[in-house]
Order: structure tokens, then sequence, then C-alpha cells
């Protein structure tokens, strides 16, 4: 599919993001409707969605939520037990997920829904029998409030087994505004002028990119961006379903691009070792701590990034700031990521619960807490708590069917998802060698090739 003007205009959309004067994720305030909508969030005191009567069932989800996300969707979850009168409890699991979900299910206590962060992790939970259909009321919540990718990405061979709640723009990246006004430095548009604005952070003695490396599926982020921009949609949707090789020159022309950042120890935080050593949350913490010597001045990753951010003293609009991930090709990139709501056992309860979240009344409630981006469209999106987070939802929605799902997790988990092996691994060992582009390929197309007919 060819790039459309509705995914350039949201790549436009991001651009502006930075120059907004903004609130804090905390901050209540700047809740202001767009013409023609109404009055926000607390008009919608009117439920939007059926539920059943579920008084004294139990119901178990597990997912790899933890902190700040684990806290916000029990708050969904809370509010779906006030309108049920079912008890709902978190399980934490552990990725891969589907390997957390395998030993469950072997052991005879499967949860009843699933929180399921890949694609390809939800065709394995197909294949293995382990999911279950969604029902009519969840089908018709979807119908009502998504757009069609977002039903297709939760499906299988025609039938609908995910209900994605939660989604992310991975095209961003955001960056420290002290560091940057002490460097002389300014938001790049393009990867030339990227490479650019980081080698004048590094002269004024700040290191200016931070990457969470020890963390696989950052790298993963990295590529596809890198990818989409360069090579276009279609090659993406051919690679991302192991169409064409990874011994492809398309490929070779975007780890060579990578490693014009990857190459430069200097322009890493702690260089390669450093970064094979800092999981995500550190990655952004350390680039919003130390006031104007931060360890990193930018760090790349999606809209979750303001969720870590809130850890620290850095207000986002004045501290923090984010601009899209630079255009290599003729536009920027437009990645998304979500996890998908699966049903694991049979009954009424877990398809209660399908239905609630697919519904704009459970969207809303997280979106309120902040840190989080929905792909329900239906969504009033004055209840996202600053213009940073709105404005990313508004582009994401306007993009409709036109954005890109996170390649890796397309991908059997087994190749684009579990770590320490396939494309995060190879990644890693990419980090620390970038010159050798040739046996990077050789290993991703091993290792997919070995994955995507398993």
């Amino acid at each position: 599919m060819r790039t459309t003007l509705r995914m350039r205009r949201a790549a436009l959309v991001f651009t502006a993001i930075g120059a907004l004067a903004l609130t804090g994720c905390s901050d209540g305030g700047g809740k202001d409707k767009k013409a023609g909508e109404g009055s926000g969030p607390d008009k919608e005191s009117s439920p939007s969605v059926a539920l059943p009567k579920l008084d004294g069932q139990k119901i178990s989800v597990a997912a790899v939520w933890t902190g700040p996300e684990q806290a916000n969707f029990t708050k969904v979850l809370d509010e779906f037990e006030k309108r049920t009168g079912a008890t709902v409890t978190f399980v934490p699991a552990q990725d891969p997920i589907v390997n957390f979900l395998g030993t469950k299910i072997a052991g005879g206590q499967p949860p009843d829904v699933a929180m399921i962060p890949q694609v390809g992790a939800i065709q394995q939970a197909v294949a293995k029998k382990w999911a279950k259909p969604v029902g009519p009321e969840a089908r018709a919540q979807l119908g009502q409030n998504y757009a069609k990718v977002w039903q297709d990405l939760g499906s299988v061979d025609g039938t609908q087994y995910g209900v994605y709640f939660k989604a992310a723009n991975k095209s961003l990246v955001w960056y420290n505004t002290k560091a940057f006004e002490n460097a002389g430095a300014s938001e790049p548009k393009t990867w030339k002028d990227f490479i650019a604005t980081a080698e004048t952070v590094s002269a004024s003695g700040v290191t200016p990119v931070s990457v969470g490396g020890a963390d696989g599926w950052t790298l993963t982020d990295w590529f596809e961006n890198i990818y989409l921009s360069q090579a276009g949609p279609e090659k993406y949707d051919q690679l991302a379903k192991h169409e064409i090789k990874w011994t492809d020159p398309s490929v070779k022309d975007a780890l060579t691009t990578l490693a014009e950042l990857f190459g430069k120890p200097s322009l890493i935080t702690g260089g390669a070792d450093g970064a094979l050593q800092t999981e995500f949350p550190a990655s952004v913490t350390q680039t919003f701590t130390g006031g104007d010597q931060p360890k990193g001045a930018m760090v790349f990753e999606g809209d979750f990034v303001s969720v870590n951010i809130a850890q620290t003293e850095a207000k986002i609009g004045t501290d923090a700031k984010v601009f899209p991930f630079p255009a290599v090709g003729a536009d920027s990139p437009v990645v998304t990521g979500g996890d998908a709501a699966v049903a694991l056992k049979d009954g009424k309860g877990a398809q209660a619960l399908l239905t609630w979240l697919a519904s704009k009344d459970a969207a809303r409630i997280w979106a309120e807490a902040g840190g989080f981006i929905s792909p329900n469209k239906s969504l009033d999106t004055a209840a996202y708590p600053n213009d940073v987070q709105r404005t990313m939802a508004e582009a994401l929605i306007d993009a409709g069917d036109d954005v890109r799902f996170d390649m890796s997790d397309q991908a059997p988990q087994s190749f684009g998802g579990t770590p320490g092996k396939g494309e995060w691994k190879t990644l890693q060992d990419f980090l620390k060698n970038p010159k050798d582009i040739a046996g990077t390929q050789a290993k991703l197309e091993s290792d997919a090739a070995k994955a995507y007919t398993s």
C-alpha cells in the first residue's frame, strides 16, 4: 500500500507537538474541546455499554504490565467490578507471554483473559487452541468503536479473537530541552539532521542518545521506523509476513542507516556496552534527570515514555519535549503497537470483560490517568490529560487503516518477541558490532525462516 495523505498528515501532526506550550502529565488542565464536540468526559456519566450481572463470579486477567501501567489498568478493572459485581484478579505475567500462558495452561490454571502484546502471539494462542472467539457483544463494540485495521489485527483466518485495548505510537523521539538549549540544537526532521543534531549535542559535553538496549524490543523499534520510512509501506508489509527475506537489499540499507548511529559509540550513553546494560525505563529516566547535564539528551520510544518521565521531576512541555521519528525516506514513519485482550476460557465473565475493554467507557478511565493511547475512535479526546497525549491519540485515529503495526509483534514470538533469541538477540549483537551487516542479515533470515515455518 502506498503512503497516503492521511499518513503524511499524521506525521505533520506530530511535528507540531514539540512546539506546544504544554502541561505536565498529571495536570488536568488544557482539556479544551475541538469545535463541535461535547463538553468532556465528565459529561459521559451514563454507561455507553451494557454489561451482565456477574455477582459472585471470579475473573483473572494476565498481563505483563507493572508499576504505573498495572495501577492504571487496575482502575479499569475496578470499574468493571462495580458495574458487574464480579471480582477480578490481576495476574502478573512475564515475557514471552506465550511461554508464561503455556505454563499456566499446563498446570490447569489459565487466566480467563490475557492481554497479549504481539500479533504473532495471538496467532500462536489460536494455533494452540487456547484462544476463544470474541462473542457478539464485544464484536458489536468493535464494529462501533474501531477502525478495520484494529479489528483485523485481532482476527485469525476471519475469526475475531482479540480486542485491542491499548495502543502506542512508536515513532517519537523525546528530548531534554535544557540539554538542547545549551547545545544550540533544534528538532531534526530528517535522519541526516538527526545525526548532525546528535553531533552538536555531543560537542556540548552531553551524550546525545540514550538507548535501552538491554530490552531487545527497543532495538526492533529503531529498525522498523528506519525501514518503514526508507523502504516504504509495501516492503514493510512484505518483510513483516516474511514474503521477502531478511537478506533483501532493503534490509541492508536500513541496517546501514542504523549503523550511522550504532557505529558511533560516542553518540550513545555508555557506548554499546552501556546501552546493552540499560533497561528501557532507565533509558528514559537518565535522559530527564541531572538538569542540563543528563546522561543522555534524547531517547527514542513511544508515547508511553511519558509514564517514565512522570517518575522524574521533569515536566512534559517544558523540560521534556518530543518530535516525530526523523524521515529517512520521503516521510516520517508511523509505527504503532498494542495490547489485545484474548479470552482463554469459555464463560460469561471473560466475554463480558472483552465487551467492557472494547467500550469507550473503559478506554476513558486509563486515558484520564495518562500514559495511554486508545485505538478506540469513539473515545472523546478531551479525556486525555494534556495536549501531548491528545495530539498523539488524534493522529493515531486520523491515520485510520494506514498505520503500520510493529513488525516484530507481527512475527512468531520465537523470532520477534523472545528475550535473548531471534530478532531481539541479533539486533543486540548488531548494536555491539554494527559493521557486520551481512552477518546480521544472515542470522535474522536463518531465525526467521525457522520461526515462520514452525
